[in-house]
């Protein structure tokens, strides 16, 4: 390459060494002018004068690339003397040169200690859980117009929702309801045969599928199946614009989309827990069979006795509300998710967690509360 055909080089003068600069300096050339000038600058002994009488264009971005250099290569950029420079040329190295710090300067993070990180935690939760509140208020008054036009419900939704949350759910459930039977028994069985207790074992293994087991394990597996399923949905909905769609031509996105998926779950749920709890009791009764001599009729007859229908009957009636909550979570996270793709998938995992969390709190204020007055 020739002197001519160079964009930049260094000449040595007896005020110190000059950097010359020729050519066009624009952000079309970067690549190149960025070698160039690595190359030109020396490593020890940076210029003290810059010559831009050659320079037939200039732009910030080739401006930006040559005051970088310079200052690599050791150069103080106040004691630099440029020369030679057009007006307009000069004006624009001036520029850049006035917010080169802005532009070079690396973002500080601040540590914070961990009471920090909690007190932001705990308002990042107030906001999420007054954000659910607020949905549930706007679909308890979706219900209350439901209820005053009954043929505003679009009941094939409702029912391709009952099909979704529902039937397709029931094998799931009670192959695992039935693997948790066996297992409680087998365990309660192990205790029980020490001290020839075995019949206590359907006791323990009815009270504790019909009233806690079957309803927390089928809460949680609709959480992590239907909820995030509703999230997913409505998600990508809202990304592709058809929510922004239905709204247009004044429908109420709620009123179509999200109450036949609360009503379908808030329906499902109760049957799914019937479902696991026949599973859960079957898979008690075959260990029980199998382990401690417990015939099926001892089983079944032991089973009427020790089983009040009053435990029946308050494993179905938290259905509905754990429902009702993962509903609400599923379908809000979808309407909430921003206008990108990767948004999708953190908030389908963000549901599923909200979900199982909230269920589980929920479960726990039952007991409490049904404790209290002696249920």
């Amino acid at each position: 390459m020739t002197v001519a055909e160079r964009n930049c080089w260094i000449e040595q003068a007896d005020a110190g060494a000059v950097l010359y600069l020729a050519g066009p300096w624009r952000v079309e050339a970067l690549a190149d002018l960025k070698q160039e000038l690595a190359a030109a600058l020396p490593g020890g002994s940076p210029p003290h004068r810059v010559d831009g009488s050659g320079v037939s264009s200039i732009d910030t971005a080739g401006a930006l690339v040559l005051l970088r250099g310079l200052t690599l290569a050791g150069a103080n950029r106040d004691e630099l003397e440029f020369i030679g420079f057009a007006d307009h040329h000069r004006r624009v190295i001036a520029l850049v040169s006035e917010r080169f710090e802005a532009t070079t300067a690396v973002p500080v993070r601040r540590r914070h200690g961990w009471l920090v990180a909690v007190g932001k935690g705990a308002i990042e939760v107030g906001q999420m859980m007054l954000g659910h509140i607020s949905f549930l208020g706007l679909i308890a008054t979706e219900f209350g117009r439901l209820l005053r036009h009954p043929g505003a419900l679009r009941m094939r939704e409702l029912f391709v929702q009952l099909g979704r949350t529902g039937v397709s759910a029931i094998p799931v459930i009670a192959l695992l309801t039935f693997l948790i039977g066996v297992i409680v028994a087998y365990l309660l069985g192990i205790q029980a045969e020490q001290y020839g207790a075995n019949i206590y074992v359907v006791d323990g293994v009815a009270l504790g599928m019909v009233r806690e087991f079957s309803p927390l394990i089928v809460a949680t597996i609709v959480a992590g199946r239907s909820g995030a399923a509703f999230t997913a949905q409505l998600g990508t909905m809202k990304l592709t614009g058809e929510i922004d769609a239905l709204r247009t031509l004044g429908l109420s996105a709620e009123q179509v989309l999200v109450i036949p998926r609360v009503l379908a779950l808030m329906l499902a749920l109760p049957l799914l827990v019937f479902v696991g709890n026949v599973a859960g009791l079957w898979g008690a009764m075959v260990v029980s069979e199998l382990m401690l001599d417990i015939t099926a009729f001892t089983f079944i007859d032991r089973l009427h006795a020790a089983l009040a229908p009053r435990h029946y009957v308050i494993g179905l009636a938290k259905s509905p509300v754990f429902a009702l909550a993962i509903a609400v979570i599923g379908c809000r996270m979808g309407f909430a998710v921003a206008r990108d793709t990767r948004a999708i998938g953190e908030s389908t995992t963000s549901t599923v967690v909200q979900c199982i969390v909230t269920v589980i709190v929920l479960d726990a204020l039952f007991a409490v509360l049904f404790q209290e007055v002696g249920l």
